[in-house]
């Protein structure tokens, strides 16, 4: 199930930025409760918050509507991507 979950963000991101190849979710799932964390390059972040975070707020929404479905909660972080990753 988490992985539907990850498939959209990383399909709304990867329509979003400039680098796709940089963009990553990583999952985790804690007490019925899922956290993702999208991580994009950091030339990318303005795409994907954009203006007043509008544009993350909506994928936080989209995300969240697909965890009701499921009967799952959603956090969505959006991260900017290190070299270490």
């Amino acid at each position: 199930m988490n992985m539907n979950l990850q498939e959209l963000v990383t399909y709304c991101a990867k329509s979003l930025v400039e680098d796709p190849n940089q963009v990553e979710v990583h999952s985790s799932e804690r007490g019925g409760a899922i956290t993702l964390e999208l991580y994009v390059a950091q030339g990318d972040m303005g795409r994907v918050i954009g203006k007043s975070g509008r544009i993350a707020n909506a994928m936080r929404t989209l995300v969240r509507v697909a965890a009701a479905r499921q009967g799952k909660r959603v956090m969505l972080d959006v991260v900017t991507r290190t070299s270490e990753l």
